[in-house]
C-alpha cells in the first residue's frame, strides 16, 4: 500500500530481512523510484540498503538528491516555516559566549532569550565554525575561524 500512493520510496535503514525491502521491492515492480542511504558496512541495519543501492536504488546523501530525481527542484528554493536566524542574527550570542565552555541554560540566564532561540543560534553559528559544541552540553567560541 506504501508504495502504490508514493511516487518513490526511500530506505534509511534495513536489515537483510526487513520488510522494508518488500515495500522497496514492490516500489520497483510498480515503476516507482527506490532510494536507499548507504551506512557503515559494519552495521547489520546497513545491509539492507547496501543490497538495493548494488540493484538499482539510487544512493541518496541528502534531500536534494530525491527532490532533483523527482524533478521538485532543490531545496534552496524552500524556506522552512522555522528557520533558523542567519550567523549576522547571531552576533549578540557570539558577544555572550566568552572563550570558556558554557551551557545553553547559562546562556538563556545571561540574555534573557528562550532556550529554543539560544539553541537554534548555536547551531547557526557552528555550522558557521564560529563556536564548538562540547561533550556534556557545554558550547565554547572558537579562537580563530578554521578554514
Amino acid at each position: 500500500m506504501i508504495s502504490g500512493v508514493s511516487r518513490g520510496v526511500l530506505v534509511v535503514e534495513a536489515t537483510l530481512s526487513s520488510g522494508s525491502l518488500i515495500t522497496a521491492r514492490w516500489a520497483g515492480e510498480q515503476g516507482r523510484d527506490v532510494f536507499a542511504i548507504p551506512g557503515s558496512i559494519h552495521s547489520p541495519f546497513a545491509r539492507g540498503c547496501h543490497k538495493l543501492i548494488r540493484e538499482g536504488a539510487k544512493l541518496v546523501e541528502t534531500a536534494d538528491d530525491i527532490l532533483a530525481e523527482l524533478g521538485l527542484g532543490a531545496t534552496e528554493t524552500r524556506v522552512p516555516a522555522h528557520a533558523p536566524p542567519a550567523a549576522g542574527e547571531c552576533a549578540w550570542l557570539l558577544d555572550t559566549l566568552g572563550y570558556d565552555p558554557v551551557t545553553v541554560d547559562a546562556i538563556v540566564e545571561r540574555t534573557g532569550h528562550s532556550a529554543d532561540i539560544v539553541a537554534a543560534g548555536l547551531v547557526r553559528l557552528e555550522l558557521e565554525d564560529l563556536v564548538d559544541a562540547l561533550p556534556g552540553g557545554y558550547w565554547q567560541r572558537r579562537a580563530t575561524r578554521s578554514t
